[in-house]
């Protein structure tokens, strides 16, 4: 019996095992900040949707739709990639000369002076950033819905009092709009969490790939077989760390309703 326990605790806290635990917070990181960035790119096209001005409102009609139609792993893929690969298109600009140029042998970049080498913290800010233009352009349906759900009695008796455009938007429109908006971007954070998985894509060593590697068939040569194919039990933790997190995003979306239900009477449609 303490055999095999001892056995346990020297197996789940070995290095390995600290490292998977320590990558949730990659996963965590890459949520918060990608839905951050959602809204904020969300409330940019749903404001230029709303715009008087119709080249503003071709922009972000663009912009909602054209990155809604390409799939998430696509997009996901390409712009790290592209920002990459342009950066070190720049930096070849200024570095590179014809001898660096003719002394490399890869076909990208042009010379290896201008090679710009990503670590974990650059490619999980990049992903924070593809996630948030992903679902960005889902936020601005959402938000651009919830906007034109205001009523707009309100938005003129604003104007009656002497408001201008801009505090009529910011203090009136959407002040108002969250209670209509936060139901649909509830649905747009669980996406984003659920996206959180592609993370291994980009070379990150995160959850997804960690329980891979980990749940593996492990052989050492000095014991022989540790354990057989055990990835399922592994897949079964991040399905209830998965869960987890849907739970207690349902807690605070409802926290949310509430306090920015506060004071606002929604009208019956």
């Amino acid at each position: 019996m303490m055999d095999d326990v001892n056995f346990w605790l020297g197996y789940l806290t070995n290095g390995k095992h600290l490292t998977w635990y320590a990558s949730f917070q990659f996963t965590i990181f890459a949520a918060v900040v990608g839905g951050s960035l959602a809204v904020v790119f969300g409330l940019i096209g749903a404001t230029l949707k709303n715009s008087r001005f119709w080249p503003l409102r071709l922009i972000g009609s663009t912009y909602s739709s054209i990155v809604r139609g390409v799939p998430d792993v696509l997009f996901f893929l390409f712009f790290p990639l592209a920002f990459e690969q342009g950066v070190e298109w720049v930096m070849a600009s200024q570095v590179c000369t014809p001898d660096t140029i003719a002394a490399q042998s890869a076909a990208w970049p042009p010379c290896k002076e201008a090679n710009w080498f990503l670590g974990t913290p650059e490619y999980l800010i990049l992903a924070s950033v593809s996630l948030g233009l992903v679902y960005g352009a889902f936020a601005t349906n959402v938000i651009h819905g919830a906007m034109r759900s205001v009523p707009r009695g309100q938005l003129e008796a604003a104007r009656a009092y002497g408001m201008t455009a801009r505090q009529v938007l910011w203090r009136i429109h959407i002040r108002q709009m969250w209670i209509y908006a936060l139901p649909g971007l509830s649905n747009v954070w669980m996406l984003i969490v659920k996206a959180t998985s592609l993370l291994s894509l980009l070379q990150i060593a995160d959850i997804v790939l960690w329980a891979d590697r980990l749940g593996a068939p492990n052989f050492l040569p000095a014991v022989g077989l540790v354990h057989e194919d055990w990835r399922w039990r592994y897949y079964l933790v991040l399905f209830v760390f998965y869960i987890l997190v849907t739970l207690v995003s349902e807690r605070a979306f409802a926290a949310l309703m509430r306090r920015a239900g506060r004071g606002i009477l929604v009208e019956a449609r």
